[in-house]
């Protein structure tokens, strides 16, 4: 009974509220009165705070902001997708959450976690309003303010001490303010090849839970907890300027940016950190990422059983563009048993640093990067880092000597650099796997690239049904010093797309001593691959210091 009288009124709620915009707009705004034949027109400063707060709130953002535009049109398309978009966004969901499940089967005696129904229902979402920014990089940022009051058929079914249990999602209603941002702007269909998309402020998300029958939600404060729990995950992964990056195009086959320098980063120490152990100690890490990257996070060590830790312990990052890439970092209490507890964030803009400077930053952790949430005011403590940026010296070391179709260059160095300059300090080493000719398997000519260097795997795309294949992608190597002496190890290979035996062929490999790259800067070579008859494979590789 007490669900039942709280789905009526929220419905009662929704109708009563656009039922009386409507009467109240037509009331103030054209208000009639009896000894008057003709309508008085009022205008809207003339109304009282009282009529001016009846009317605002469910007017659409483009009446309420100039910067945003009406777009019925894409509402229209959205509606006319939706069947489409529900199926495609619910298998998406799917393979997202899977996964996730998975990791808990077998602890807290779960046996299984899987969907009964995933549907997003037959209401579409709505834009509210569009706004487009213009940058004056090669991208396009779209702003649209979304609601959806949806009829999702979400039901998970839990198998717990052999009890099946069943929870549906009921009465889901979402408002939020995304950022999308198309990049980079390519000549290729659809001109862009990623959407990166991030909040702009914690999302309003609203839902009903039923479990075994009855509406858990309706249980006193259970409601505010899941609530703020919810926007608290949310805003922790996706709220700027953290971003969910979808590719859309191979990186391959468009333009991307490329290393211009280097990220020093020394993560001092950290002081005064939350308590979260149930012996009043924490044992805190720190992991640290550049925004726009998918390389893995970097970590410190673990230090228990401290509130105030010394690391010391310094990084290097690879930096693509330092007008808009952030610095990352997130200190978290490790756990043997579970997911480690969050005890704060803080975010650094590479814009900040001059070149070649070391700059300390003694920052306040926050509980996410939304900080201007009131209820965001307790103290987590403080983390001290250094940071210098160190841009390549793209000129520092030029090409010398000759070079022929498949020979070998002679070493040089660039008169302005001593010998000692082009063999100390860290670098980065940047392999280009452009193609590769005349490469033939028994069975298939599936053909792809592996490149094995100091304990680490790249591997190309594969192509299909081809002898000369053209991967053109470049794998990037931080390294602490020149790579004299050393070998990069390349292998060709052939996958079978489909079952059968020999799914795999070795089609020719080949050793690169990678002296030559430190001696010239750079090289751009075929070679022949061993093991195969006629098959060569073209790479350029190039060492840059900062």
């Amino acid at each position: 009974m007490g669900f039942l009288s709280t789905l009526l009124g929220i419905i009662g709620f929704g109708i009563g509220t656009s039922f009386g915009l409507v009467v109240g707009f037509f009331l103030f705004i054209y208000s009639r009165p009896k000894p008057v034949k003709e309508p008085i027109t009022r205008s809207l400063y003339e109304l009282d705070n009282d009529a001016l707060l009846d009317i605002l709130p469910d007017i659409p953002l483009w009446v309420k902001c100039p910067d945003y535009e009406r777009v019925d049109w894409l509402n229209k398309f959205v509606t006319d997708m939706w069947p489409y978009l529900d199926k495609a966004i619910s298998a998406q969901i799917k393979n997202i959450t899977e996964p996730i499940f998975a990791e808990y089967v077998g602890k807290f005696q779960i046996e299984a976690i899987e969907y009964d129904n995933l549907s997003l229902g037959t209401i579409p979402l709505e834009i509210h309003g569009l706004k487009v920014s213009e940058t004056n990089e090669k991208q396009l940022v779209l702003e649209p303010a979304v609601r959806w009051a949806g009829n999702p058929n979400i039901v998970l079914a839990l198998k717990l001490f052999s009890f099946r249990i069943t929870v549906q999602l009921i009465d889901l209603q979402i408002f939020m303010a995304p950022r999308i941002t198309l990049k980079p702007l390519v000549p290729t269909l659809p001109c862009f090849a990623t959407v990166a998309v991030s909040l702009l402020e914690k999302p309003d998300v609203d839902f009903g839970m039923n479990i075994l029958g009855g509406d858990i939600m309706a249980i006193p404060g259970l409601y505010q907890y899941v609530q703020k729990t919810i926007k608290r995950q949310v805003a922790s992964l996706y709220i700027w300027p953290q971003t969910l990056e979808i590719p859309i195009l191979d990186p391959a086959t468009v333009a991307v940016k490329k290393p211009v320098g280097i990220l020093h980063v020394n993560v001092v120490r950290a002081q005064k950190l939350l308590k979260k152990d149930l012996l009043g100690k924490s044992d805190p890490y720190v992991k640290l990422n550049l925004t726009g990257e998918s390389l893995p996070s970097k970590k410190t060590t673990i230090k228990k059983r401290n509130l105030n830790p010394e690391w010391n312990e310094k990084f290097k990052l690879i930096v693509k563009d330092p007008g808009s890439q952030v610095l990352q970092l997130q200190v978290f209490d490790w756990d043997k048993v579970g997911n480690h507890d969050w005890l704060g964030m803080q975010f650094v803009p590479l814009k900040h640093l001059t070149p070649y400077e070391t700059k300390e930053f003694k920052l306040d952790l926050l509980k996410h990067t939304y900080s201007h949430d009131p209820q965001d005011k307790k103290q987590r403590g403080k983390i001290v880092v250094e940071l210098t940026y160190a841009p390549f010296r793209e000129d520092s070391i030029k090409l010398d000597g000759t070079q022929d179709g498949y020979g070998r260059k002679e070493s040089g160095f660039n008169r302005g650099y001593s010998q000692s300059e082009v063999y100390s300090g860290a670098g980065l080493l940047s392999v280009l796997v452009q193609g590769a000719e005349d490469v033939e398997g028994e069975h298939h000519n599936n053909p792809y690239a592996m490149l094995f260097f100091r304990g680490e795997t790249k591997k190309t795309k594969m192509i299909k049904r081809t002898r000369d294949p053209l991967w053109n992608e470049e794998f990037h190597f931080m390294l602490e010093e020149p790579p004299l002496k050393e070998k990069i190890h390349i292998e060709v290979m052939s996958k079978r797309t489909g079952f059968g035996f020999r799914s795999k062929e070795h089609l020719g490999n080949v050793d690169i001593n990678l002296t030559d790259v430190v001696h010239n800067g750079r090289i751009n070579q075929k070679y022949h691959l061993i093991g195969s008859k006629n098959g060569v494979i073209h790479v350029a590789m190039k060492w840059t210091t900062a």
